[in-house]
C-alpha cells in the first residue's frame, strides 16, 4: 500500500468527485504524489474503506467528496484508532456540495492548492465528535456537527429536490416548505455539563466546525481542538422570524438575537420531553424521530493535514 490512499466517493457532489479524479490525479502525479485510489460503492462503504487503510499502516487517508465522505473515513480511522492501530492522517480534497468541513478546519477549497499541502505535509491535531442516539445507539463520530430539528428536515427536504437545483436556492426552497412541515418545535431538556435548559427548541447546533448547509454560520468563533463543542440554539419562534433569522445565521451575526443563546459545553444530553428530535450528523441522518440523544467531544483525536 502507497502512503497515501485516495479515498472517493463517486456520486458526491452529484458526480463532481469521479468527474474530477482525472484533474486530481495530474495534479498528484505533477507532484510526483505515489497514492492509490479506492471507490465508495455504497452507504457506509468509506468506513470500512478507512478502517482497512489505517489498519494497514497507510500514513495519509485522503477524503476525495463532501461532508458525507469525510465522515465515513473519520469513523473507519477512529475505528482503526480503537482497534490499536496507529492513527493515519486525515486529508480533504473538497469536491462535495458544501464542503462544510474542510471549510471550518482550514483546508484550502481550491483543489489545486489542497493537493498541494499533500506534499507539504503539515497536519494538525484535531477535536472529533462522538454522537449516540437514534439510529445509532453503539454511537457514531464527526467532524463538523450535529443538528438537531430545522436544519435537519430542510437537509431532508433539499435531498429530494431536482439535481438542477443545488446551492442557496435549494436550502430555501427546502427551508420555506419545512417552515409549514416543522414549525411546532418540540419541547427539549439540554443538560449542558450540568447546566441545565427546558424550553421549546427549533434548532440546535452542536459544531466543532464553524458552517453546516453550506452557508449558515452557526458557530462562527468555533475552534477545533479547545476540547469544546460551540452550540446554537434556537427558540420557537413566527415563521417570519425564521425567515428574518437566515441572513443573520449566514453571515455569523445571530448571537445577539433574543431567539438564540449560544454556549458551549463538552458534553451534552438532550431529551425530548414533547416531540421528537430529527438528528443528523455532518448531513448523515441519526434519527427521523429520536426521543434521547449524548453529544460529546473527543480533544485532539486526529491529525488534519491542513495549512
Amino acid at each position: 500500500m502507497s502512503n497515501y490512499c485516495l479515498i472517493v466517493n463517486p456520486i458526491a457532489g452529484r458526480g463532481a468527485a469521479k468527474k474530477m479524479l482525472p484533474v486530481i490525479e495530474s495534479l498528484l502525479e505533477s507532484y510526483q504524489l505515489s497514492y492509490d485510489v479506492v471507490f465508495t460503492e455504497y452507504p457506509g462503504h468509506g468506513i470500512k474503506l478507512a478502517a482497512e487503510a489505517g489498519g494497514n499502516g497507510c500514513k495519509t487517508v485522503v477524503a476525495v467528496g463532501g461532508d458525507g465522505t469525510v465522515n465515513e473515513v473519520i469513523n473507519g480511522l477512529m475505528q482503526a484508532a480503537n482497534a490499536g492501530h496507529l492513527t493515519s492522517d486525515l486529508a480533504v480534497l473538497p469536491v462535495g456540495r458544501g464542503n462544510d468541513f474542510s471549510f471550518g478546519m482550514g483546508v484550502p477549497q481550491d483543489l489545486e492548492e489542497a493537493c498541494r499541502i499533500l506534499i507539504e505535509n503539515k497536519t494538525k491535531p484535531i477535536d472529533i465528535g462522538f454522537v449516540r442516539g437514534g439510529d445509532y445507539p453503539q454511537g457514531r463520530y464527526f467532524g463538523n456537527g450535529v443538528g438537531i430539528g430545522f436544519d435537519t428536515i430542510v437537509g431532508f427536504e433539499a435531498a429530494k429536490l431536482p439535481s438542477f437545483i443545488s446551492g442557496i436556492p435549494a436550502y430555501l426552497i427546502a427551508a420555506v416548505k419545512t417552515i409549514f412541515l416543522y414549525f411546532r418545535a418540540p419541547n427539549l431538556r439540554l443538560d449542558i455539563d450540568g447546566e441545565v435548559i427546558e424550553q421549546p427548541c427549533l434548532l440546535v447546533s452542536f459544531m466543532n466546525g464553524k458552517r453546516m448547509g453550506g452557508f449558515f454560520m452557526f458557530a462562527p468563533e468555533s475552534k477545533c481542538d479547545d476540547g469544546l463543542l460551540s452550540l446554537c440554539i434556537t427558540r420557537q419562534v413566527t415563521r417570519g422570524q425564521v425567515l428574518g433569522l437566515f441572513p443573520k445565521i449566514m453571515s455569523g451575526t445571530q448571537e445577539s438575537h433574543p431567539a438564540i443563546n449560544m454556549p458551549a459545553g463538552k458534553l451534552i444530553q438532550v431529551t425530548a420531553l414533547t416531540g421528537s428530535l430529527p438528528v443528523h450528523a455532518d448531513g448523515e441522518t441519526i434519527c427521523e424521530a429520536g426521543s434521547e440523544l449524548e453529544v460529546s467531544i473527543l480533544q485532539k483525536k486526529l491529525q488534519l493535514v491542513c495549512e
